[in-house]
């Protein structure tokens, strides 16, 4: 109840972010039950379902990190002195905003199964010819015209908000200092009327973040060296298009070593995300800076735990994409058969606004976190205009720092299969 009384008072901000979230849990949503659909229409076919539901984990896991950065910048859902005087306190706040994820989510996925539905033509015809019958080419994937078991449609749906709710309820929940923290908190919280100004919560310690590159990197190394190593071996024929992974090239199979290899990968970029956020702000501020530089390095110091996730799931994310394209950039699989379809653009387009939409949440909870600074910096004299050009030289020293190395990364990872 507490959580649909904080829902109905968010800002409208607020309410965009949790509308983000719904959106990407509908989308999820609907390429589970695309799954569940295949599966239905050919079911001598188990393995191509299973690499379906199998790649569904991809999307599934960038609506979590949204979910995370939504939950991480929602001003609605109270923490701090405040809120311990009512008596909670972190703990508290952690599942009030797993219980957010959890509704955004659930209210995300009734279109998803409304629209399903409606194409498959079970609630009275489909409004489109391409989802019209069994005989359509909706029957591929969608399964139009075979029955399908509401228990597996729920379980399919309820997966989408219990992943939500959990990882914003381990994201935030709070450890060791934190809880001691929250404790000190409740006792002053007895004595003052009002209590101070919290920072976001669930924000990596700043020391940390340059200390996760070194692991970054060798993560790194060690997907591109799988992936060189699993490609060095002879596997037979091109893979049928149902494969879990078609690759051209060398490759005739669906080796687990390149999908290994492609995720530690994935991880080294997610990882090593801080503290190449961190070196960056370190170059700006390198020499003799002037105000200008000075602020803005140190500012992407001291924000790299918060902003440096995100960025580095969108370089893994533009990573993907760019090596996507140049395996298939004519098009067609090593089979003869189109490797992207309608399901896979969905997914793509599902995964790329979730990377994105967890970026630039990460950045606008990072200015409110510094909101105090910033009033002091114009209250000591400083202008308007110093404070926008140092945030615009922070996006690009993170553009001119990042793009060659997602490029590098990407192109590294598709060399072996260019043999």
């Amino acid at each position: 109840m507490l959580s649909l009384r904080l829902a109905r008072g968010a800002r409208p901000l607020a309410l965009l972010r949790r509308s983000l979230v719904a959106t990407a849990a509908a989308g999820t949503g609907f390429l589970l039950l695309c799954t569940l659909g295949y599966a239905a229409g050919h079911p001598e076919q188990t393995d191509g379902a299973v690499v379906r539901l199998l790649w569904c984990a991809v999307p599934l896991a960038a609506m979590a990190q949204l979910a995370v950065a939504v939950a991480r910048a929602d001003p609605s859902v109270p923490f701090g002195s405040a809120f311990a005087a009512a008596g909670g306190g972190p703990a508290r706040s952690a599942q009030l905003s797993a219980a957010s994820a959890a509704l955004s989510c659930s209210l995300g996925c009734v279109p998803a199964l409304l629209l399903f539905l409606q194409l498959r033509g079970d609630l009275g015809g489909s409004w489109l010819l391409w989802a019209d019958g069994a005989s359509g080419r909706a029957s591929g994937p969608l399964g139009a015209g075979h029955p399908l078991p509401w228990a597996a449609m729920v379980t399919l749906l309820a997966v989408v908000p219990a992943v939500a709710a959990a990882a914003c309820a381990v994201r935030l929940w709070p450890r060791g200092a934190q809880r001691a923290r929250g404790a000190r908190a409740r006792g002053r919280a007895r004595a003052q009327t009002r209590g101070a100004e919290e920072g976001p919560r669930g924000a990596a310690p700043t020391d940390h973040a340059s200390r996760r590159l070194p692991w970054g990197i060798a993560l790194i190394a060690a997907g591109i060296a799988l992936e060189a190593y699993t490609n060095s071996m002879d596997s037979g024929p091109p893979p049928p298009p149902e494969a879990l992974l078609p690759l051209p090239g060398g490759l005739g199979g669906s080796p687990p070593g390149v999908v290994g290899g492609w995720v530690l990968t994935a991880v080294g970029l997610v990882l090593a995300g801080p503290g190449l956020t961190h070196l960056c702000g370190r170059l700006l501020a390198a020499g003799r800076p002037g105000p200008l530089r000075l602020l803005a390095g140190r500012v992407l110091q001291q924000e790299a735990g918060r902003l440096g996730h995100s960025v580095g799931v969108l370089c893994a994310v533009a990573t993907g994409a760019y090596a996507a394209a140049a395996l298939y950039g004519t098009g067609a699989g090593p089979s003869g058969a189109r490797p992207f379809g309608p399901l896979t653009g969905l997914g793509a387009a599902l995964i790329m606004m979730c990377a994105t939409a967890s970026a630039l949440t990460a950045a606008l909870e990072a200015k409110s976190a510094r909101g105090r600074t910033t009033d002091a910096l114009l209250r000591l004299g400083a202008s308007l205009r110093l404070l926008r050009s140092a945030a615009a030289l922070r996006g690009v020293a993170l553009l001119v720092l990042l793009t060659p190395l997602t490029w590098a990364v990407a192109e590294l990872s598709t060399l072996p299969f260019d043999r």
